[in-house]
């Protein structure tokens, strides 16, 4: 793996396309919630990743079943049915109320129509999509979906989907330890399995570039004592966790496996951690 597989990713560089990036995948995530089965953790409501964007999955619509693509090798939204009809929605940077129109109306056409609240997508400033920066963020994310995938492959116990999440546009895994925790209702999944959680952020307002991190539920007391590998840290401000700066990778002889190491010393240090 070259250098060039993780390329620069200053956040400052491509903040309005990223922003109009998570704003239509905002709207994939809203369709799948819609129409597809709950699963326990909110893991139908996150996207995946193919080898040419991010896609819904397949998901029941019906009597059909109708997928949704967010391709970013040729800059257009795919929706494809079982029933072979096809529709392309080209990605210029329209407004989010535009692409929800243009959405709706393409399902509407094949007789699907998701319950969505349609107000979440009522901003008609037009956005930014830079074609280049789209394509680098794709170069990036892709490596890393595959890492995550890699690291996900030595856990023997339950793990989610390695998935993106929309409302904070970010890639992760969780790993289950499948123990419960002490004081949470059992049949609340969302605070009840203790669990360590690894992914890749674009950048926020806690930390304004790309990131890796690394956090447990519950924290265990010790977490952030352990030492990790070089230029990662934890981080304490806003919330807890181990951080890898994404720019470490960017000159790294070794890119890949600088990544595997962060992920799998965070996660020794939760798993000898958590009771």
């Amino acid at each position: 793996m070259t250098q060039s597989v993780f390329p620069p990713l200053p956040l400052a560089d491509w903040r309005p396309t990223r922003d109009t990036l998570q704003a239509y995948a905002q709207l994939l995530s809203h369709i799948r919630r819609a129409l597809a089965p709950a699963q326990k953790h909110w893991w139908h409501i996150s996207l995946r990743a193919t080898a040419v964007g991010l896609t819904t999955t397949p998901i029941p619509a019906g009597d059909q079943i109708v997928e949704l693509v967010l391709d970013f090798t040729r800059h257009q939204l795919t929706l494809i049915t079982s029933g072979g009809q096809t529709a392309v929605i080209p990605l210029v940077g329209q407004s989010a109320a535009a692409f929800c129109a243009e959405t709706l109306a393409v399902l509407d056409k094949w007789g699907i129509n998701p319950a969505i609240d349609r107000s979440k997508f009522s901003a008609e400033t037009e956005g930014v999509y830079a074609e280049t920066a789209v394509s680098t963020y794709w170069r990036a994310l892709s490596q890393i979906d595959a890492v995550l995938k890699e690291f996900k492959a030595g856990f023997r116990g339950e793990t989610s989907p390695v998935q993106l999440w929309p409302h904070h546009f970010d890639l992760a895994v969780v790993w289950l330890t499948g123990r419960l925790v002490p004081g949470q209702d059992p049949d609340n999944p969302d605070y009840a399995d203790e669990q360590m959680n690894f992914g890749f952020s674009t950048g926020d307002e806690t930390i304004p570039e790309p990131y890796f991190y690394a956090t447990a539920y519950p924290q265990p007391d010790g977490f952030t004592d352990a030492a990790l590998p070089d230029d990662a840290y934890w981080q304490t401000e806003g919330w807890t966790g181990a951080v890898l700066p994404y720019a470490a990778l960017v000159d790294a002889p070794h890119p890949r496996e600088k990544l595997l190491d962060f992920l799998r010393a965070a996660h020794e240090v939760g798993s000898n951690l958590i009771a």
